[in-house]
């Protein structure tokens, strides 16, 4: 095993319970502030909603302050969000650690200059060590302008140590 990989959880959380006061409802409570303390999203308009087990959104707005020289967002813009949602949406099953991305793979479908985007993610497969996600970038017209897959490894930082990771309680 990797020197920062490791093992499960003992016991997965379930997700059938989205109540603020269950041990699921804590923890994506927690994810939601650890993404909102992380001093990279001061730089943004955004907002993190775990949305339920292995999945996460994030809410932002495009303007001129992303864009590249032809005047439309950035392709980092793209993958921070793509790879935010997916990495929250598996960090979402594992409550003890910080997951690392180890790869992504994005698709741009569409250049955004303005406006609200919503990057939906999704858990697709993996509970034990590595885990994939992926997610997309929907515009305010519903029209997917960019989406990604993502590799996701259980690392050796405790998120309990983590400032921010903290439940908000409704």
């Amino acid at each position: 095993m990797s020197s920062i990989a490791t093992p499960p959880d003992p016991a997965p959380v379930s997700g059938a319970d989205d109540g603020a006061a269950s041990g699921a409802g804590l923890h994506w409570r927690a994810l939601e502030s650890l993404y909102a303390a992380a001093p990279i999203n001061r730089l943004f308009d955004s907002e993190l909603t775990v949305t339920g087990e292995g999945r996460a959104s994030i809410a932002f707005t495009v303007d001129g302050r992303v864009h590249h020289a032809a005047g439309a967002a950035h392709g980092t813009i793209y993958f921070k969000m793509i790879d935010d949602a997916a990495f929250y949406a598996a960090n979402t099953l594992v409550t003890d650690r910080f997951l690392l991305t180890t790869s992504m793979n994005l698709h741009f479908v569409r250049p955004i200059k303005a406006g609200r985007v919503v990057a939906e993610g999704r858990w697709v497969s993996g509970r034990r060590r590595v885990l994939v996600a992926e997610a997309r970038l929907v515009d305010a017209e519903g029209e997917e302008i960019g989406r990604g897959t993502g590799t996701f490894m259980r690392s050796r930082i405790p998120l309990s140590g983590l400032p921010g990771y903290t439940p908000r309680r409704d």
